[in-house]
């Protein structure tokens, strides 16, 4: 640890150990009953880690917004007995049940006060370990760099670096709490970026293996991208309502963004997205009936509210750059995202199902709409060629069928029976199946692989009975297909693609993913972008 880097640590406990007290005295004269119990309780036991305000520290946030995967029991739970693998202890030789019970409820209550992540705030939180361009510019290993595969194991909170061709792992490395399941890759494969829901983006060096630098970017995080380009980190918050652009050589901050209609209501955003051949980010939001493009073209032309007749002629004001916003003003709110691949069309669902809207992003407005019943991911939607024709298929989470929509008529093809609601679908080039997981199912524990010539169900594999079985990726090559055991005891078990035998078996902690770098910076059409 370096000297500066020691006196803010030190500076840090120091005010850490002076809040909590403060915290106490609050709680101490707060009202009688449970809830000042509870906040007495969280002061003494909680806040030095998790903060005062519960905004996270060394710990996660602990907001409504940032515990909706985790049920109350489980909290509970880990308040009680701790959480393995991290620096959280439990608490059971100290608090009884209802003490227990009482502190649940106060850190899945909204604050009395509405917490505050601006500009200062994050750029306060950011610290480069390995400053740009001081770290060896090529691999310190033999292995293939654009065939590594980046695993997220959220049952430790760790991650790892795993050899494509051996499956070997060359790395693992702790992570912060409850990594979004999908990192981002600058296009030359040498770098990803990491986003934990509580806000923390990491910059992770695939060629050296160590983490570069972190940033608070929000305090609720929903997703990143990364522009294709490789100069811009953008992160699209739950909390505050923002979008949040970073310096992609160092995580420096270079803007926020509120996000707001017109009107002035603000919303949340759902997702962000980098449409490379747009040269553009692209996000779509929670709470309004729009969608949102941002240029990162130097060159781009100016963006201006509403409609004008020449803007050579001055008669109206662009949008302030950089990163102007481009409104997409549509007639509901569209909650998930599939783009072609030219980035020419998105098609979006709304939550309430029936059907999916096929928006433009040349001409701003919707142009078709589909047949998509239940409840489509698209998000997790991909695409190949079927009789000269390209086709998306997409899973459901209600409804055990994969759809299938000609991209071109923007009709249905085929409505694909499979065993139960799923959430991943996967293919490559190289392979004529797809595999998808019924997840949301009794059937959670087998993959049914797909003939994508003929739509029907032509395979199945059952990694591990009676447990969960998901997230199927490729090797940049198509040969073998990774599927997770989605447990804390689970496993990466490797197929060989064509004929279904299984390869090898790699422990990890619930892998929620595994993202190869080639089929990432390819945008390949098999996997999600």
């Amino acid at each position: 640890m370096n000297a500066r880097r020691g006196r803010r640590v030190v500076a840090a406990h120091a005010a850490a150990a002076w809040i909590v007290a403060a915290a106490l005295a609050t709680a101490a004269a707060g009202p009688a009953g449970a809830q000042a119990t509870a906040a007495q309780n969280y002061a003494a036991h909680c806040a030095a880690c998790h903060g005062p305000d519960r905004l996270g520290g060394t710990g996660p946030a602990l907001l409504p917004e940032n515990l909706e995967r985790l049920r109350r029991p489980a909290a509970a739970d880990t308040i009680a007995r701790g959480r393995i693998a991290t620096q959280m202890p439990g608490f059971a030789d100290r608090l009884g049940k209802d003490e227990i019970d009482a502190l649940v409820t106060y850190v899945y209550a909204p604050p009395k006060e509405k917490p505050v992540w601006g500009a200062a705030e994050i750029a306060a939180s950011r610290v480069v370990h390995h400053a740009d361009g001081t770290l060896p510019g090529k691999p310190r290993y033999a292995a293939d760099p654009m065939n590594l595969f980046v695993v997220v194991e959220t049952g430790d909170h760790h991650a790892s670096i795993l050899d494509g061709d051996t499956f070997e792992r060359l790395a693992r490395f702790p992570t912060r709490f409850a990594l979004h399941g999908g990192p981002k890759f600058t296009p030359d494969g040498r770098y990803v970026y990491f986003a934990s829901r509580d806000g923390w983006v990491a910059k992770y060096d695939l060629w050296n293996l160590v983490t570069v630098a972190e940033v608070r970017a929000g305090i609720n995080t929903r997703n990143i991208a990364v522009s294709g380009d490789g100069k811009w980190v953008i992160a699209g918050n739950y909390l505050p309502h923002t979008l949040v652009v970073l310096d992609a050589r160092d995580l420096a901050l270079v803007k926020v963004i509120p996000v707001a209609d017109r009107a002035g209501k603000s919303s949340r955003v759902s997702a962000v997205y980098d449409a490379a051949p747009r040269k553009s980010f692209v996000a779509a939001l929670k709470d309004v009936p729009e969608v949102w493009e941002l240029p990162y073209d130097p060159a781009a032309p100016p963006v201006y509210e509403g409609y004008v007749h020449d803007y050579r002629s001055g008669e109206a004001v662009a949008g302030r750059g950089p990163f102007p916003v481009r409104r997409i003003v549509l007639d509901e709110i569209l909650d998930d995202f599939f783009f072609d691949q030219r980035y020419d069309h998105l098609i979006g669902a709304a939550r309430d199902g029936g059907r999916g809207q096929v928006v433009n992003l040349n001409v701003r407005r919707r142009i078709a709409t589909v047949d998509l019943p239940g409840l489509p991911h698209l998000g997790s939607g991909i695409t190949w060629e079927r009789d000269g024709i390209p086709v998306l298929a997409t899973t459901n989470l209600k409804d055990a069928v994969v759809s299938v929509i000609d991209m071109k008529e923007w009709k249905s093809v085929g409505a694909i029976a499979v065993n139960g609601p799923g959430f991943f679908l996967r293919s490559h080039d190289a392979t004529p199946y797809a595999w998808v997981d019924a997840m949301n199912s009794p059937a959670k524990d087998t993959l049914q692989v797909i003939d994508k010539r003929t739509l029907t169900v032509v395979k199945a594999v059952t990694p591990a009975p009676g447990k969960t079985a998901a997230h199927v990726e490729f090797d940049r090559y198509g040969k073998y297909a990774l599927v997770s055991v989605w447990e804390r005891d689970g496993a990466i078990v490797v197929y060989d693609a064509a004929t279904l035998a299984e390869v090898k078996r790699i422990p990890a902690s619930r892998p929620v993913g595994k993202y190869n770098v080639w089929n990432k910076v390819t945008r390949s059409a098999g996997t999600s972008h």
